[in-house]
């Protein structure tokens, strides 16, 4: 039977009760209590997002981890914007100060424009590049134990030797996601835990065959994770009627305005999530109980599972027989959705879930 490792999500650009403008603030206090809950409800770790409307991720997750007692912690590096060196001395000291509580989420980016406003000009491709040289150094930095040099296309290092080391050994997972062809041969080389976006189940199938004869070509074996968001009641009318709520009063500025971002994007994940749409966008339902509403205002992962906890169960167990092993999930608001899940869908998955891996 697949262990699977479940996650949840820190809402750090404010939370809402429907898809619009945040109704909730990202205080201390609010975030403390989403992360409770979901450790309470059995998730093992909590993705900090990044973006220019979220909080910073490593300060977001400095704070509430000192609040929490078993949740790890899934924060983003972001090549080009710290060195790798200074990425990797950052996550060791959480690392130590968490008790081994920290994942790695490499982020390379896919909106020009929101790159270009911190600074970032390089296209598609080439960040990727640095994306694979980025992982590289710091994989370095966790585990050399004497002194070292790197000279790359991206990076120099003379005579680094890293304080503190990493709490985990040999050092965190590397979890990434990329669903270009660039993409995909730095998640086949680097990463640990190689990350998808919410599709059906065969273009799901279709990737992770692909990228596990990428990986077996390097020598390496990969594990697989979604990232998707959930609408779970009791019942399925229940949570069919709760996800039409979710998107009854998004400003039609708002449509507008997500287009127009969705249009400036080279990812080819987010392309991915916006074909699943139909042209008119009417036709949510792309398979069983898998919806596309949430991409109407989101960027990013727009696709969610709505339905009973029962369904939502058996949607999640497909995914894990086609070899997923994690799910980094999200729900409006968190709170309670977060409360939800524990209590509709976790029941489903006694004994079958487990804490994320300390390394690969």
């Amino acid at each position: 039977m697949t262990k699977i490792d479940f996650g949840w999500f820190l809402p750090t650009m404010g939370d809402s009760e429907i898809i619009g403008p945040p109704t909730r603030e990202p205080s201390l206090d609010y975030l403390e209590e989403v992360v409770t809950t979901a450790e309470d409800a059995g998730f093992t770790f909590a993705l900090v997002p990044v973006g220019a409307a979220c909080q910073d991720a490593w300060l977001s997750a400095a704070a509430v981890a000192g609040r929490t007692k078993r949740l790890k912690f899934l924060v983003a590096m972001r090549p080009g914007f710290v060195a790798p060196t200074v990425a990797a001395k950052m996550s060791n000291t959480l690392d130590q100060l968490t008790k081994g509580r920290v994942l790695i989420n490499i982020v390379t980016g896919g909106y020009p424009a929101e790159l270009a406003a911190d600074g970032d000009f390089l296209d598609h491709d080439e960040r990727y590049e640095r994306t694979r040289e980025f992982m590289q150094v710091v994989r370095r930095a966790w585990t050399e134990e004497k002194r070292w040099d790197h000279e790359g296309k991206y990076y120099k290092v003379e005579g680094a030797k890293l304080f503190p080391r990493p709490y985990q050994q040999p050092c965190p997972p590397f979890y990434f996601g990329g669903a270009s062809e660039a993409g995909k041969r730095v998640g086949a080389e680097e990463t640990d835990v190689y990350l998808l976006w919410a599709e059906t189940q065969e273009m799901v199938r279709e990737r992770i065959e692909d990228m596990r004869k990428r990986a077996s070509a390097l020598g390496k074996t990969l594990r697989f994770g979604m990232r998707l968001h959930v609408v779970v009641r009791e019942t399925e009318e229940e949570a069919w009627a709760a996800a039409d709520d979710l998107i009854s009063q998004i400003p039609e500025r708002m449509e507008s305005a997500m287009d127009k971002v969705h249009a400036r994007t080279d990812s080819e994940g987010e392309r991915r999530q916006q074909q699943m749409r139909s042209k008119d966008g009417e036709n949510l339902v792309i398979a069983p109980n898998l919806w596309t509403g949430i991409g109407k205002a989101r960027v990013g992962v727009g696709t969610a599972l709505v339905g009973s906890g029962e369904n939502v169960a058996k949607r999640l167990q497909e995914y894990a027989d086609i070899g997923l092993d994690t799910f980094i999930l999200s729900g409006y608001p968190h709170l309670e959705e977060a409360e939800r899940f524990g209590k509709y869908v976790m029941p489903h998955f006694a004994g079958k879930h487990t804490e994320a891996v300390s390394s690969a």
